[in-house]
């Protein structure tokens, strides 16, 4: 199918897409929009973007297919133990001093929310991440709460099956640890074994909500790379909903490509993406 996206159809998506997902798209990106949304009119039967337009925002009253708009946009770029000086912050400091603490206190509750999961290898990384500070549960109540805004790669996540390629940097004793071998879709490949899948919950969320729903606070929260996608307003209220999800001394690690205005944060600079309430 070949259709043309003219710049008011892109303007009209454009504008949609921030509204729902907070995604801030220059012009530079319509080729883009356009191959992707092309795969969802060829999958819906429609012959042009001014009637998939339509039929998003009018025809369509369950809401199903603007969730298929906005997976079809998403970029989902991620890797086990990605940038890695965060974990290397959360084995030498955080976690043996919040694990002291809690000891201390005997709340030995541990929550922690990973707000742009992907297809999974950061929640499972920072899953492994726990475990080795806690070589043997000891009572403790491990929670990582996992949410992206794609369903397609929430899904994968669940999966949790990995081609072995993806794992080649991790040591074999960590492998052998926490993941079993696997024949998938005629394809060697490694699925995360239970003990980490037992203490990660996968949900769909929508990071431009306006009021989080969290009762609870969460020791840390990653949202990495994802600010990126966003204009400096968005970030803004999106930063000031984290604080608000975080205990007094709570951190928040975004990607290193990103940078809170220190001026407008209330957040303490800690070191490079990583900031303290």
């Amino acid at each position: 199918m070949q259709c043309i996206l003219s710049n008011e159809e892109f303007e009209l998506f454009k504008r949609l897409i921030y509204d729902s997902c907070g995604i801030s798209l220059t012009l530079s990106k319509k080729e883009l929009v356009k191959a992707r949304l092309t795969k969802r009119l060829t999958k819906v039967g429609i012959d042009s973007f001014s009637d998939y337009y339509k039929y998003v925002t009018k025809t369509d009253n369950t809401g199903k297919e603007l969730i298929h708009l906005i997976d079809s946009i998403s970029t989902n770029k991620t890797d086990f133990f990605r940038e890695k000086k965060h974990f290397d912050f959360l084995n030498a400091t955080l976690l043996p001093s919040l694990i002291s603490s809690k000891i201390k206190t005997g709340n030995r509750k541990l929550r922690i929310w990973c707000a742009a999961s992907s297809s999974g290898e950061e929640p499972y990384t920072l899953a492994m991440t726990v475990f080795n500070h806690l070589k043997s549960n000891n009572g403790w109540d491990v929670k990582i709460l996992a949410t992206d805004i794609s369903t397609r790669i929430l899904q994968k996540a669940i999966n949790g099956i990995y081609r072995k390629e993806l794992l080649k940097d991790i040591p074999p004793a960590t492998i052998s640890a926490h993941f079993s071998s696997v024949l998938y879709e005629n394809t060697n490949c490694y699925k995360t074994k239970n003990h980490l899948r037992d203490i990660i919950t996968f949900r769909r969320f929508n990071l431009m909500t306006p009021e989080f729903p969290f009762k609870n606070p969460f020791d840390f929260i990653f949202c990495r790379n994802v600010m990126i996608y966003f204009d400096p307003e968005t970030q803004n209220r999106l930063v000031s909903k984290f604080y608000n999800c975080l205990p007094k001394d709570g951190y928040l690690f975004i990607g290193h490509s990103e940078t809170l205005s220190r001026s407008n944060s209330r957040f303490k600079y800690i070191q490079p993406a990583i900031y303290q309430k």
